[in-house]
């Protein structure tokens, strides 16, 4: 193998933007859906780390969608995505659910059938996903205002800030109308923090108590509940509406949930269509959502526990190159800062993902780790079940050996 160092997402990435070696100017929140996907090689092994979302369906879903019954789901005659309407709707303990092609998609319907008139408002967290990723759709597509109050680490907001953000001139013409308040569980940016229950019971308290309507971005909300050890629905009983993505940790190629009263729902379908989510014999991507639902929720554990070894194994590299808080590893996404200053997250990231010969002679194999450079400085990496107890190991090893490597570099 030759010891140039492989082409590698980071460093695309800083080529692109014209960015000169070593300088830090890359904005993590942006760079989270823009990397290349880095080339791979035989003899290497790869641990990808960027996101649930890389998760590939397994054969016997393979096999329950080449299966499926179909039918004309426009015309609700599709009886597989039926099926797994009732399936959602029962386990939210929600009286009705959509199959919806994307989170984005999905979010956004909610959106528009709480905030019925343009003008309205949704109040919503400055380091939201509706927020951040989803290109401001609730304004470009729905004519949806929003206010925005401070994401704190845990993933809440403070509740007084929220209610001074609550408009009360109505029908004043000068000021929009406050219809709805958005949460996110688990959350993304804050690394997979769980909204604690009493939260979301206060919360609800307040959203009630100004007539409000709350929509939870629960594309991990999965997660969420197997970390409280609760049944989705103990969590979703403080929502009006709730987003469930199924093609994250859940495995499913494609689809999201959206739970909510039958009437929401029947406005949803309208909002469904005119977004161009209508599909017809759509029973064979929902075949894949059946057996996320059924199967699959379980296993989120394991995610967790991987998630966790990793941490804690940062924490004991020698030289201390990792920073990492374990009281906010609570699912399947880590978070890290890197104590020497002098190497960026993003030139990290690169190292992480190269190998050279001097790596394979010491570790007896190539090991390219593929993470993502994040909000504030920091490192992230996302398990998922295409990663096993074996290859988070593998990462642990590649982890000590850039530690290693810096330390040898510093001394030199």
């Amino acid at each position: 193998m030759s010891s140039k160092t492989l082409m590698l997402p980071a460093r695309l990435v800083r080529h692109c933007l014209h960015k000169p070696r070593g300088v830090v100017c890359v904005d993590p929140v942006r760079l989270y859906y823009g990397s290349p996907k880095a080339a791979t090689g035989s003899a290497v092994r790869t641990v990808d780390l960027r996101s649930d979302t890389v998760t590939k369906p397994g054969a016997f879903m393979r096999q329950a969608m080449a299966q499926a019954e179909v039918g004309d789901d426009v015309f609700g005659e599709d009886p597989t995505v039926n099926e797994l309407q009732k399936i959602a709707a029962d386990m939210f303990g929600m009286e009705a659910a959509l199959y919806v092609p994307t989170g984005t998609m999905s979010n956004l319907i909610a959106v528009m059938v709480h905030c019925r008139e343009r003008g309205d408002e949704m109040i919503v967290g400055d380091l939201s996903h509706i927020h951040v990723y989803e290109q401001g759709g609730s304004a470009q597509l729905a004519g949806v205002h929003s206010a925005t109050v401070t994401t704190l680490g845990d993933g809440t907001f403070d509740l007084d800030q929220l209610i001074s953000k609550i408009r009360h001139g109505y029908p004043d013409p000068h000021y929009p109308r406050s219809r709805l308040v958005c949460v996110e569980n688990t959350h993304n940016i804050q690394g997979g923090r769980v909204l604690p229950l009493s939260f979301l019971q206060e919360l609800r308290s307040v959203a009630d108590k100004f007539g409000l309507a709350v929509h939870m971005d629960g594309a991990r909300v999965m997660n969420a509940a197997v970390a409280l050890a609760v049944q989705p629905s103990v969590i979703l009983q403080h929502c009006h509406s709730v987003s469930v993505c199924l093609s994250k940790g859940l495995g499913a190629p494609v689809g999201t949930m959206l739970g909510g009263s039958k009437d929401f729902i029947q406005r949803a379908v309208r909002a469904r269509k005119v977004l161009g989510g209508g599909m017809r014999q759509s029973g064979v991507l929902a075949a894949a959502g059946k057996i996320a639902l059924s199967d699959m929720i379980g296993r989120l554990e394991e995610d967790h526990r991987n998630a966790r070894r990793f941490a804690q194994a940062l924490l004991k590299c020698d030289p201390s190159l990792y920073r990492v808080d374990l009281t906010t590893v609570e699912s399947n996404i880590l978070r890290f800062c890197l104590r020497d200053r002098q190497m960026s997250p993003a030139e990290f990231c690169e190292r992480m993902a190269g190998v050279d010969e001097e790596e394979v002679k010491a570790l007896g194999q190539g090991v390219r780790v593929l993470m993502f450079p994040h909000v504030g400085d920091t490192v992230r990496a996302v398990w998922h079940l295409d990663i096993s107890k074996e290859d988070t190991q593998l990462a642990i090893q590649k982890a000590q050996f850039v530690a290693d490597k810096l330390k040898s570099v510093r001394a030199a």
